[in-house]
């Protein structure tokens, strides 16, 4: 496949720390702060809609309070309480080292995305980065990759998406693309198998293996 899409919280970065201190944040204006910060993993990946209704039953108004909470803390500090998993520098390099085109394709808004990779030094990597808009008009994660194809005119047959949640299978196959699932992030083998993964991965090293494969 010459052409790479990356999920990037759970997949490229560990965001655990800024992600779940933000949504403690958003609790704690409507008096449901959590006890431990673990207990929020849940929030990393999915929309931020579909979670806060799913774990906490809130209506749309208390949705949109909780998202404009959460962008208080996560646009200022959130954004860099993050890590680039070790060996993901060295997986990229040796990718465009074989000529593979690298896009990101996340559920996190365009705007935090930029910024995170900037930060972190990542950009320079991708050809191309897309994300979810920040009013909501796109959010899931088959819709960003849509977006992908068709922005970069992308054949789906020379393309496969990498992610560590459901969503990012769902996204996948939704465009009629493969998907690799990576066990080292927020994500579990009986997860992927439920949603027919392609391919399952322990690390960052069988990752790039798989993505050098036949090369």
């Amino acid at each position: 496949m010459n052409n790479i899409l990356f999920d990037l919280d759970g997949t490229l970065t560990d965001p655990f720390l800024g992600i779940c201190s933000a949504v403690n944040y958003s609790l704690k204006y409507f008096g449901k702060e959590a006890e431990h910060l673990d207990d929020l993993k849940k929030f990393i990946g999915p929309p931020l809609d579909i979670s806060y209704k799913e774990y906490y039953d809130m209506n749309d108004d208390e949705i949109a309070i909780a998202i404009q909470k959460y962008r208080e803390y996560f646009g200022e500090i959130g954004l860099f309480e993050n890590e680039v998993y070790d060996g993901v520098e060295d997986m990229l390099q040796m990718l465009l080292d074989h000529h593979k085109n690298l896009y990101i394709c996340t559920s996190k808004p365009y705007e935090y995305t930029i910024k995170i990779l900037e930060h972190f030094h990542l950009d320079h990597y991708f050809k191309g980065v897309y994300g979810a808009t920040m009013d909501g008009s796109r959010k899931y994660k088959k819709d960003v990759i849509s977006f992908c194809l068709t922005s970069e005119n992308i054949d789906y047959r020379d393309c496969m998406m990498i992610g560590d949640r459901y969503h990012d299978i769902e996204g996948a196959h939704a465009n009629d693309i493969a998907c690799i699932g990576v066990l080292y992030g927020y994500g579990s083998k009986v997860e992927f198998e439920a949603y027919q993964c392609d391919y399952i991965v322990e690390n960052i090293q069988e990752l790039t293996q798989l993505l050098l494969e036949g090369e």
